[in-house]
């Protein structure tokens, strides 16, 4: 376990990945501040805990992330890990999509990113500790049709959390940013709703646990990137090395 802390912090903890890990880390002893716009998602995880608290948030709003920091560490103390596990997750043809809707899918899954660094991390690197998780996707790095959105939102929170790191690497914080498959959560559940591409549904599926699992060894080893499951270390390089390959199969895969 590479969490040796007291304070964590997880985005998005109503639901999904963020409540299994805000459950996990609650249940090996720490206190968990969860931050979620659905105050009925609050309420079920931190009715499973003692050591869960809820703070109604959308992350989508820098001012009011920096003032729920500022309680948080009044309330609980200093913030020993933060975990950006909020998503929003629709699929579609990128033309065929509200453009509300696409714009949306970036200020949560990268501009809720950037509120919440800018908030917090000021505050580990001036204490010299801590652990930053943040949670880009597969598609981050094999992008594929139907996902556009996604997608670019996850090559975005790519890009950052690594200049992120670079910038910061020598401060004592660390750093890892986990690039999963599709993982058996809520927000999946979200993007079935729309349209499901076929080509990441017919891959690997994990499970909470095995993402969190790498992203524990990803800090222990001084990592910035964490790429749980078979598929995705597959999917790097394939990126790299074949990129029209990977067109092919998707166009393929979804017959357009």
């Amino acid at each position: 376990m590479a969490f040796s802390g007291e304070v964590a912090v997880i985005t998005g903890g109503g639901s999904g990945m963020g409540q299994h890990w805000a459950r996990r880390l609650a249940a090996e002893g720490a206190t968990v501040a969860i931050l979620d716009r659905n105050e009925a998602a609050l309420k079920e995880t931190t009715d499973s805990s003692p050591g869960i608290r809820p703070y109604q948030l959308d992350i989508t709003d820098p001012e009011a992330v920096s003032r729920t920091f500022d309680r948080i560490e009044d309330e609980l103390g200093p913030v020993d890990r933060v975990a950006n596990a909020a998503a929003i997750m629709p699929f579609g043809r990128l033309l065929e999509e509200d453009p509300r809707v696409t714009t949306q899918v970036m200020s949560v899954n990268y501009g809720g990113l950037v509120n919440v660094a800018t908030a917090c991390l000021p505050r580990m690197v001036a204490r010299g500790r801590g652990d930053f998780i943040s949670f880009s996707s597969m598609t981050g790095i094999v992008p594929g049709l139907l996902m556009g959105a996604y997608a670019s939102s996850k090559a975005a929170v790519q890009f950052y959390s690594e200049i992120l790191y670079h910038e910061n690497r020598n401060s004592g914080v660390r750093f890892c940013c986990v690039c999963p498959p599709a993982v058996k959560t809520a927000l999946w559940q979200q993007a079935e709703a729309t349209v499901v591409p076929k080509l990441p549904s017919k891959g690997e599926t994990l499970l909470p646990e095995d993402v969190i699992n790498e992203v524990e060894r990803c800090l222990e080893k001084g990592r910035p990137f964490a790429y749980p499951g078979k598929q995705t270390r597959l999917g790097v390089i394939m990126r790299r090395l074949f990129p029209g390959l990977v067109w092919r199969v998707s166009h393929e895969a979804e017959g357009f």
